[in-house]
């Protein structure tokens, strides 16, 4: 990772945990079996990009640019994506765990999170339109003032959800997890 702009290169099995890596350009990259835990990966551009059984868990990436960027069976607890560029963000997340992460104040409509951990994830503030939460677990996950107009929630479990402070014209819920929106009132369906 030398080099200040990457083409279409494979990154294997690369380890720059705790490290710094900032000011570089990656684009149509893949990383594979990458360990960026507790680093520093701000001001970095990422476009058409794929992660695949990485671990980022706990990476910095203040200002970094995530164009296109897919996620797959990657440990990437506690990152802070609300600190990103807004510019053309877009990423989708296929078997990972996303835990105590952030997405407040993110445009991110039609995502796809497929298989994910979202347990205390924040998504103040987020638009969330159109977007996909297939068989994810969002316990404890922090919707407030989100836009969820649309949004798949068919298979997610553990959601707890406040109609009255997040409009969510025509998102789709299971009967089973109707009760996600019922928490406040402290009622039990059975």
């Amino acid at each position: 990772m030398e080099g200040l702009i990457h083409i279409q290169k494979t990154f294997d099995k690369v380890i720059f945990s705790g490290k710094r890596v900032s000011n570089r350009e990656f684009e149509n990259c893949m990383f594979q079996n990458c360990d960026f835990a507790n680093s520093d990966f701000s001001n970095n551009t990422f476009m058409d990009c794929e992660f695949i059984d990485c671990n980022l868990s706990m990476m910095q990436v203040v200002a970094s640019s995530f164009k296109t960027v897919q996620f797959r069976n990657c440990k990437m607890m506690g990152i802070q994506f609300h600190t990103c560029n807004d510019f053309l963000f877009s990423v989708g997340f296929q078997d990972c765990v996303l835990d105590y992460s952030s997405f407040a104040n993110k445009k991110m409509p039609k995502t796809q999170f497929s298989n994910t951990s979202l347990k205390e994830v924040a998504f103040m503030s987020c638009d969330l339109t159109q977007s996909i939460f297939d068989n994810c677990n969002l316990q404890a996950a922090n919707f407030n003032e989100t836009q969820l107009k649309e949004v798949n929630f068919l298979t997610a479990f553990n959601y707890s959800i406040d109609p009255e402070f997040n409009p969510m014209k025509k998102a789709r819920f299971s009967t089973q997890g109707i009760t996600g929106l019922l928490d406040k009132y402290d009622i039990k369906v059975i």
